[in-house]
């Protein structure tokens, strides 16, 4: 786990991203300020009760464009927001905690569940954990560095 972030750590408004706490290494993800929330694509969304705690059962698909490498995931649900997506349809998403390393850098971050099939990026990542470090220069990608080449390759036209 890399040092804590302070104000000047810049990125750009696509980076690599890993979600260690659920096995994703890399995953490329959109920073986007107008978005309170993050958000990470999730399929087969099922909701259950274990021991009177309220857990969330998903897939993760972490490559654009490919259902390669899917991870199953469960987690207990922190939290329902209500979402207006960018055209403005409104839906219940279940949140979940997970730990987002971002330029060397592990944050915890609150993550919206919702199918991103249609979207150009399986993560967004919000402003919500952008404050805990980050400004974002709209100009520039990939500041934290790529992906190893073999993901990179996995990733390529999938």
């Amino acid at each position: 786990m890399g040092e804590p972030p302070h104000s000047s750590t810049i990125a750009g408004w696509r980076e690599w991203v890993a979600l260690p706490g659920i096995g994703v290494p890399w995953m490329k993800a959109k920073l986007d300020t107008g978005a309170r929330t993050s958000a990470l694509h999730a399929f087969d969304v099922e909701e259950f009760t274990r021991d009177g705690e309220e857990q969330v059962r998903f897939g993760v698909h972490p490559w654009q464009e490919s259902d390669s490498d899917a991870v199953i995931v469960e987690l207990p649900v922190h939290d329902r927001r209500s979402v207006r997506s960018s055209s403005g349809h409104v839906d219940e998403r279940v949140v979940v905690l997970l730990d987002l390393v971002l330029m060397d850098h592990t944050m915890r971050a609150e993550v919206t569940l919702t199918n991103r099939d249609q979207m150009g990026f399986r993560m967004l990542v919000g402003r919500e954990a952008l404050r805990q470090g980050f400004l974002v220069d709209s100009d520039a990608s990939f500041l934290g560095g790529r992906a190893p080449r073999a993901a990179r390759r996995r990733n390529r036209g999938r």
